[in-house]
């Protein structure tokens, strides 16, 4: 590139943009942690819509917000569109689901850690998520119908093992 270009000129206007969302970055402060809401407290937030609605005023000056459906097409969608079969409705559950699996995994279908630990929802072995059908290492709509078996088997429901997740780093 030649000093004075106009190709010049557009780099070092991005790179001082870089630069300046950088220190803004920096300069971030987190003052509290996001209280988790039980689907009651969901349920008495936004009153006369049950546990099927939007967003609520909350009580005790404290707003719960229910999830919002996900882009279509992308793995998080397949889940939101799963959970129902599963007894969970995504309105209330599903940003468990999302805090859970972007930790563990970050929604990659060929995340893979040293235990050997695999898939969406990092299952050890991996090869248990073959109960849920045989493209298991490939299929993120095989995984998220193993993962979400699971966590009502074992927790009861996303909120559950989320929490669990929190207090072990694990779930």
């Amino acid at each position: 590139m030649v000093p004075g270009s106009h190709t010049m000129a557009a780099l070092e206007a991005e790179r001082a943009q870089l630069i300046a969302m950088t220190q803004a970055a920096n300069t971030l402060v987190v003052v509290a942690k996001p209280k988790l809401a039980s689907p009651a407290e969901v349920a008495a937030a936004n009153p006369g819509t049950g546990t099927s609605g939007g967003t609520g005023t909350g009580t005790g000056g404290i707003v719960y917000v229910t999830s919002t459906p996900p882009d279509p097409g992308t793995a998080q969608s397949i889940a939101y569109n799963m959970m129902a079969s599963f007894g969970f409705d995504p309105k209330i559950f599903f940003g468990c689901l999302v805090d859970i699996w972007n930790r563990e995994s970050g929604w990659r279908y060929d995340a893979e850690n040293a235990s050997g630990a695999y898939g969406i929802p990092q299952a050890l072995p991996g090869s248990k998520m073959a109960s849920a059908g045989a493209d298991w290492q490939t299929n993120p709509a095989t995984q998220i119908k193993w993962g979400l078996g699971y966590i009502k088997a074992i927790y009861g429901d996303p909120c559950k093992a989320w929490a669990f997740e929190e207090a072990n780093g694990y779930y």
